[in-house]
């Protein structure tokens, strides 16, 4: 398969895990103390070192030492992070507003939007390739 079609199938998976996480937010809108998560943003570099191209880019890898896994350090796996974007936090500490997790949806559907346009144009010039179609 080619490189674009895995990048886009990951960011679309990327974008689904991030709607389920905005819309546990807007459950959770009037829990007490309930702070917003959010998705950590897909890597690009992992997208393009998987592409297998010339163009190589590389994300810093930090590791535990012997020593600190000697004296029972462990790794943090994130997949959720604080949502940063915050514009107010009411007085029981619950810090979701539904204003920004909407337009947070609309950004998810507006990038989805984007990729399935990029998968049909990307198809139909596979298509017109193999001489089965015209390009959409």
């Amino acid at each position: 398969m080619p490189a674009i079609f895995t990048a886009i199938g990951e960011s679309m998976r990327h974008l689904g895990a991030r709607q389920q996480m905005i819309s546990q937010n807007i459950a959770h809108a009037d829990t007490p103390g309930y702070k917003a998560q959010e998705l950590a943003p897909i890597s690009f570099a992992g997208l393009v070192d998987r592409g297998g191209g010339p163009v190589s880019i590389v994300a810093p890898v930090v590791a535990l030492s012997d020593r600190l896994q000697a004296m029972g350090a462990k790794p943090v796996v994130v997949t959720s992070i604080p949502d940063r974007d915050i514009s107010e936090t009411k007085p029981d500490g619950n810090n979701v507003t539904l204003e920004d997790q909407l337009l947070k949806m609309g950004q998810i559907q507006s990038d989805f939007a984007a990729l399935t346009g990029l998968y049909r144009k990307h198809m139909a010039l596979v298509k017109t390739a193999l001489g089965k179609g015209g390009a959409a």
